[in-house]
């Protein structure tokens, strides 16, 4: 069925607008009914994002961005250049099979080799005000533990070294809970996480945790995921889906493909065959407010909400654990959070004392009762540490 199409601009479009409207003009008008698109998160050196013979009609280049139109013979594509790396591309054609042929032809010259064995491919939702959930996947540097074990209190290393141990088969539990002082290094734990259990389980990390919770359908967004296709970091025994790429091509891994949302991958990959899901990492950091004992009203719904991904009824059926970190102390959480049998590790990262201090540093200059590991790092790179100055108790409590 043909559309009619009909474009309305006035002096607030611009010409990236002009793009994005010539763009859609086939596929409404039924002549290119078939659309596919990726987001590419790393781009290759000299990628244009456009396939092999392309002439293009438009191009519009700005400060943080760049779009081009183009066509070919029963396609179009558009495709856009973020400045800070990375883009998008859009095809549309008069067959399915030409839509994904080209967008491959694409993917194929422009997506970046696969980074270093240090880095973990991990994705980032955020709620955007007009696509709705949005899942980016980055690239990101993590670290061996036994690389960085040394920098953690001797009082929760076991704690840690068991966390760092889990695989798929002996899960107990779907909540990981890291409380401590700021500057104890809780986030590097994650990081390292990523990295050690790296075969089995992805890594999301929610930015806006207050309007995921305050969102039933970001949540269910959120709580059914969208799996890595191809993720190399993935064993092969792993792997939730086992023939990699966008359809099928391999080594696509930096590819965020045709569903920017959720994606809930099947019972097993796209020729058919069983796979197995790997797990999902959700990282929520700095949820102070969230798990306090005193959450009343949207707070406490919003606690409940949490409490049911992990193991009520949105969190079954789906293999998804959740990472919390928090600054308050243990006593301050809300019971209901750190209750027996709900959390897979609950771990206090918490200050060198004195004598593994002085260990660390390899001097006592300086070196308090307790030191965080980022006052260790401040006094060993000779930056010193900030001195709190005396309240000025003049203004009364206003002040």
């Amino acid at each position: 069925m043909k559309l009619p199409f009909v474009v309305g601009l006035d002096d607030s479009d611009t010409p990236y607008d002009v793009v994005d409207a010539l763009a859609l003009a086939p596929f409404t008008t039924g002549e290119q009914p078939w659309a596919r698109s990726a987001r590419v998160d790393r781009l290759g050196p000299g990628a244009t994002l456009l396939p092999s013979g392309a002439r293009v009609l438009r191009s519009v280049v700005e400060e943080s961005r760049d779009s081009r139109l183009a066509v070919g013979e029963g396609w179009t594509v558009r495709s856009v250049r973020w400045r800070g790396g990375g883009g998008e591309v859009t095809v549309t054609a008069v067959s399915e099979q030409l839509a994904r042929g080209v967008l491959e032809d694409v993917l194929r010259s422009s997506v970046a080799e696969t980074g270093s064995d240090s880095s973990v491919s991990m994705g980032f939702w955020y709620l955007s005000g007009q696509r709705g959930p949005i899942r980016s996947s980055r690239r990101t540097a993590t670290t061996r533990w036994s690389s960085i074990r040394g920098n953690y209190a001797s009082a929760a290393r076991d704690s840690l070294d068991k966390l760092m141990a889990i695989r798929r088969d002996n899960v107990l539990g779907r909540l990981i809970l890291l409380h401590g002082p700021a500057g104890t290094g809780k986030t590097t734990v994650l990081r390292a996480l990523a990295n050690e259990w790296r075969s089995w389980c992805q890594v999301d990390c929610v930015l806006d945790p207050e309007s995921l919770f305050a969102d039933p359908a970001y949540l269910m967004e959120v709580a059914i995921g969208f799996d890595d296709d191809g993720d190399p970091d993935s064993d092969s025994g792993d792997s939730d889906d086992g023939s990699g790429g966008l359809d099928g091509s391999g080594g696509l891994g930096d590819v965020v493909g045709d569903a920017v949302g959720g994606n809930d991958g099947g019972e097993g990959d796209r020729m058919g065959q069983p796979s197995v899901r790997r797990w999902r990492l959700l990282v929520i950091e700095d949820c102070d407010e969230l798990i306090r004992g005193d959450g009343r009203g949207s707070a406490g719904q919003q606690l409940s909400r949490l409490l049911n991904l992990t193991d009520g009824l949105v969190g079954q059926g789906r293999e998804v654990l959740v990472a919390l970190t928090t600054n308050e102390d243990l006593f301050r959480l809300h019971p209901a959070v750190v209750r027996p049998g709900r959390c897979l590790a609950q771990i206090e990262v918490g200050a060198l004392p004195h004598a593994e201090a002085v260990s660390w540093l390899g001097s006592a200059d300086g070196v308090g009762s307790t030191m965080t590991l980022a006052e260790l790092f401040a006094l060993r790179d000779g930056r010193g540490l900030p001195r709190p100055s005396a309240a000025d108790t003049r203004h009364g409590l206003y002040l």
